[in-house]
């Protein structure tokens, strides 16, 4: 099944993109900004679904942490089948399966 694949190597590329190399061979690189775009968490979604049905014609207000150019702070693993991601925004509720993750990035081709 596709969950008996999982990441062996998790690398953040300077300056914004994190890199997992998965336990088939494939390597998919993440833009932050792509990773923070897709939360899975609840909060996130409510708000996606929400700009969905009506564009923002307001711009958001934002705070000086998210002005920040977006970083990953840190990754933790949950269980065997997930990581909780902490942005630098100080968003970090949003928990990303490894299916998820495999939809997600885009492949790198090792040269």
């Amino acid at each position: 099944s596709a969950m008996d694949i999982y990441p062996v190597k998790l690398q953040l590329v300077e300056p914004s993109s994190l890199l997992i190399e998965w336990s088939d061979g494939r390597k998919q690189q993440y833009p932050y900004t792509e990773l923070r775009k897709h939360c899975p968490c609840a909060t996130c979604r409510e708000k996606q679904k929400a700009e969905t049905q009506n564009p923002a014609e307001v711009l958001p207000v934002l705070s000086p942490a998210e002005v920040q150019p977006l970083r990953v702070v840190s990754m933790k693993p949950v269980g065997n089948y997930a990581y909780g991601i902490a942005f630098s925004d100080g968003h970090d509720t949003g928990i990303y399966t490894f299916e998820q993750l495999r939809e997600l990035g885009h492949e790198v081709l090792s040269g």
